[in-house]
């Protein structure tokens, strides 16, 4: 009888042992009533996150469905303007083997503007030396009917001269080279033209330094745009 009197006392004990002292006993019903209660509120979140997905989706589907439209405006084309300026002759507008003092030599310049662009236009001379450049009486007009001796001194307006024939380091006899509109400066439309006259004269006087002495001279026509200039 002692024997199984303290292996009761030991089940007793180990039976007891998870309840607190005075705690209500947890019986199956309130077991099952927790874990109803537990599976309830999972499926309560689970509903609110499908309702909020539900009204995200319903959003997307609204955006998408505003009407849209493109139209296209095509050969959108740029063309640059040409600015192209030549001469007729290309060289030797005056020239003389054996000019004397009193002597006097013409010769026509016909300007071209083959570009597209309106553009101004000045003239520069250099000469290979300065002595007889310096002698030489250069004169320039613009309207001559006939560019003989006789029709330049009966016709034309005068747009350089009597001046020097040029020199070494280049001097404007029509216009100026610098940018921008400069008095005396020509204009010419696109595809236009205009022939000038020139007159190289020597007078009956001339430095004795000038003897023997040749010169030649280049003239340079210098183009811009006028646009926007």
């Amino acid at each position: 009888m002692g024997d199984f009197g303290e292996s009761e006392l030991a089940m007793n004990i180990t039976s007891r042992s998870p309840q607190a002292a005075g705690a209500t006993p947890v019986t199956s019903a309130d077991a099952a009533a927790g874990s109803a209660d537990r599976h309830s509120l999972r499926r309560l979140r689970r509903s609110i996150l499908v309702t909020l997905l539900s009204g995200a989706s319903v959003s997307v589907l609204v955006v998408s469905a505003l009407y849209t439209d493109t139209t296209s405006i095509p050969t959108n084309t740029f063309s640059i303007g040409t600015l192209d300026i030549s001469s007729t002759p290309t060289s030797a507008v005056l020239t003389s083997s054996s000019l004397r003092p009193g002597g006097t030599v013409v010769g026509s310049l016909q300007v071209n503007n083959a570009g597209s662009l309106t553009l101004r236009y000045a003239i520069r001379s250099t000469t290979t030396e300065n002595v007889l450049a310096a002698a030489i009486d250069l004169t320039v007009k613009s309207g001559v009917t006939s560019c003989t001796t006789s029709g330049f001194a009966s016709t034309g307006t005068v747009i350089y001269g009597p001046g020097d024939l040029g020199s070494t380091t280049g001097m404007a006899l029509v216009g100026s080279s610098v940018q921008g509109a400069q008095a005396g400066d020509r204009t010419l439309a696109g595809g236009a033209n205009e022939t000038l006259c020139l007159q190289a004269s020597l007078p009956t006087y001339v430095n004795p330094t000038a003897q023997n002495t040749t010169t030649t001279a280049t003239f340079d026509l210098v183009a811009e745009q006028t646009a926007n200039n």
